[in-house]
């Protein structure tokens, strides 16, 4: 009963199951799109261990086939990620103290496992959480692709599947109670249209990038009011 009870745990069930079911699903994808596209299979496995970012990933991967440049596909990854800096400083008293903690945790650091240790009062449940949901992500992301990429060298279109939907609707629905108020609810409106705006007349990654000018536009607003 202790442990039913435990609060750390309940949320665990409740938003972190549902979540890694949904990072399989888009790790099976990224894996699968990466060597059904002719990438080898070490690329989309080291790609995950190493820089452990799925929107990164999948930009990353996409402007290379489409035939932009490694530093192209550097820059845009560097962009896109460049949100977790604010991140950051938004759950700092969950990464820990130590050097080692704290570059560890910046690794583990995703949307899912911020906005769930956001969402908590007391900074026992929010450590616990950020850290069990980012490692418990991490675990199962990297498996995913490995299992999809194995798997995408006999699928002749793994687009086809469109498995890399799940997890942008699971987030969308993790954030969806904090969505209360006009102005986020503009800004999150002009984020969206821009990057749908900008898809077709800019490179692949580039308009989520877009999308934040589209906040930032919303903010200086909502500043000036």
């Amino acid at each position: 009963m202790r442990s039913i009870n435990n609060p750390v745990h309940a949320v665990l069930l409740r938003d972190v199951v549902p979540v890694c079911v949904a990072y399989t699903l888009v790790g099976l994808s990224f894996g699968a799109i990466a060597t059904s596209s002719g990438v080898p299979l070490a690329v989309p496995i080291v790609l995950s261990l190493l820089v452990f970012a799925g929107s990164a990933q999948f930009a990353a991967v996409g402007i290379v086939l489409a035939g932009g440049s490694a530093a192209a596909a550097i820059v845009t990854g560097l962009m896109i990620n460049a949100r977790l800096m604010a991140y950051g400083f938004a759950v700092r008293d969950a990464l820990g103290r130590s050097l080692c903690r704290r570059l560890l945790s910046a690794h583990l650091m995703t949307d899912v496992n911020t906005a769930i240790a956001l969402q908590q009062d007391q900074p026992a449940h929010r450590r616990a959480l950020f850290w069990q949901s980012g490692m418990a992500i991490f675990i199962v992301w990297n498996l995913a692709v490995a299992a999809g990429g194995i798997a995408g060298r006999h699928i002749a279109d793994a687009n086809a599947f469109g498995l890399d939907a799940a997890l942008p609707a699971i987030l969308f629905a993790l954030i969806r109670p904090n969505l209360t108020d006009s102005a986020t609810q503009r800004a999150c409106a002009l984020g969206s249209v821009t990057t749908l705006v900008t898809i077709p007349v800019l490179p692949p990654g580039l308009p989520v990038v877009s999308s934040v000018m589209g906040l930032l536009a919303c903010i200086g607003v909502r500043a000036s009011d």
